[in-house]
């Protein structure tokens, strides 16, 4: 038995929340956020069977994609008293995936 920790951008979670549902898995979901960028995305967990971790993967593959954000990262080194910001595209999206060992799994 595996625990699947997935952190998902907010854009993506429904898809693959309702991929996931429809096929019969049970999911949490937890509302967190990223560091980097600050935004919004979910953290789901699901305790699933060795057996079907690759289609749970293949899911999450299809389900959440990767795209282009711009973002503004301040300059520290600007020599003005004000923080110079720069314009700055990133890759976001896609999917952290966790796949941990449980050694024991009970539904009370």
């Amino acid at each position: 038995m595996k625990l699947l920790i997935a952190i998902v951008q907010d854009q993506d979670v429904d898809f693959l929340t309702d991929a996931l549902t429809d096929k019969g898995y049970r999911i949490t979901k937890l509302a967190t956020t990223g560091g980097f960028l600050k935004k919004g995305n979910t953290t789901l967990l699901l305790g699933i069977e060795d057996s079907q971790v690759d289609e749970v993967i293949d899911m999450i593959k299809e389900n959440c994609k990767k795209r282009t954000a711009q973002t503004q990262i301040v300059n520290p080194t600007a020599e003005t008293a004000m923080f110079q910001s720069i314009p700055m595209e990133i890759n976001v999206g896609g999917a952290t995936v966790f796949l941990i060992d449980v050694e024991k799994y009970l539904r009370i």
